[in-house]
């Protein structure tokens, strides 16, 4: 993956929060590294505190690093520019709750200097995108958390972006909701666009993301394609056609036997809910060790020594 096709590229990123005499009071990341490829959904995970927030504000440009540096499509995060390129989803939306959903996407087009008829346009496909088609013409104050989110991510994409930064996308909907969400982040990607997403969700995350990276103490723990990190290195599965019981005792030598067609030979997976709070614990009780993945490689669950000391 050369360079070019890298969405966000993080080096050596720092970040000290400082109180009013200029003293450092907190670090909220340390050394940060990480690409984000170009038509991937990546997730951004960690506890609370952990520097998430921190690095999507730094993509942004609200803040700026204490060291190290941020690009987001080849161009510095301080250059405000790109952020016309960009479509931001916070985890409380803030709209304006008089307007109705119409309203607020010609708003926010209007933002970006869009045309009346590009503005009508993107408008109206963004509320069928999101289901909200039925309550178009309502005040937002009268929408649920779940319909909030909704309009919140066709304000998002009202720029038609490249990049998409979503944090906490599924937060208060029910199980139908959430679907829908992951299936329209998913359709993002067929769109060609990068997502990066937020969530404390771990099977959404699970369900959606290519890779993800997970942050502790605002250094970097894991960091993965999902698929590698989740399948055991020690376990082997094989999912065959129906058996019978005689079969499942002498399992090695009956299948042919029995005429059985091996359907899939694979390793079991565990679920990322177990390997996030695995990564925490092991953070706690040996600081500064990290753990990135290459394609294919072993799991930090099985494979612990193989962990490299973090960048100081």
């Amino acid at each position: 993956m050369s360079q070019a096709e890298n969405v966000i590229e993080i080096r050596n990123l720092s970040k000290d929060y400082r109180d009013f005499w200029g003293r450092k009071k907190v670090q909220a990341l340390k050394s940060l590294s990480l690409d984000v490829r170009k038509g991937e959904i990546f997730g951004l995970l960690g506890p609370n505190g952990s520097g998430k927030t921190t690095t999507m504000k730094l993509l942004l440009g609200l803040l700026f690093p204490t060291t190290g540096d941020v690009s987001i499509f080849g161009q510095p995060a301080s250059n405000v520019e790109k952020n016309e390129r960009i479509g931001y989803l916070p985890e409380e939306s803030y709209l304006y709750r008089f307007l109705n959903a119409d309203e607020t996407l010609d708003f926010y087009g209007r933002l970006f200097n869009m045309s009346p008829a590009v503005r009508k346009q993107r408008r109206d496909e963004l509320i069928q995108q999101v289901g909200i088609a039925h309550a178009r013409k309502r005040q937002l104050k009268e929408y649920s958390k779940g319909m909030t989110r909704r309009i919140g991510l066709a304000q998002a994409l009202i720029n038609d972006p490249d990049l998409v930064l979503l944090d906490e996308p599924t937060s208060g909907l029910d199980p139908i909701g959430t679907r829908d969400m992951k299936d329209m982040i998913l359709k993002l990607r067929e769109q060609g666009k990068t997502v990066v997403m937020c969530s404390h969700l771990l099977a959404d995350v699970q369900d959606v993301c290519d890779r993800i990276a997970i942050l502790y103490g605002g250094e970097l723990k894991v960091m993965g394609r999902v698929d590698d990190l989740l399948k055991s290195k020690d376990q082997e599965q094989l999912l065959t056609s129906p058996l019978s019981p005689e079969a499942h005792k002498e399992i090695e030598a009956v299948l042919k036997k029995h005429n059985a067609q091996l359907l899939s030979a694979d390793r079991p997976t565990t679920t990322l809910e177990e390997l996030f709070l695995k990564t925490v614990q092991i953070s706690q009780e040996r600081p500064g060790q990290r753990y990135v993945a290459e394609e294919g490689g072993e799991s930090p669950l099985e494979q612990k020594q193989s962990v490299e000391p973090s960048a100081k």
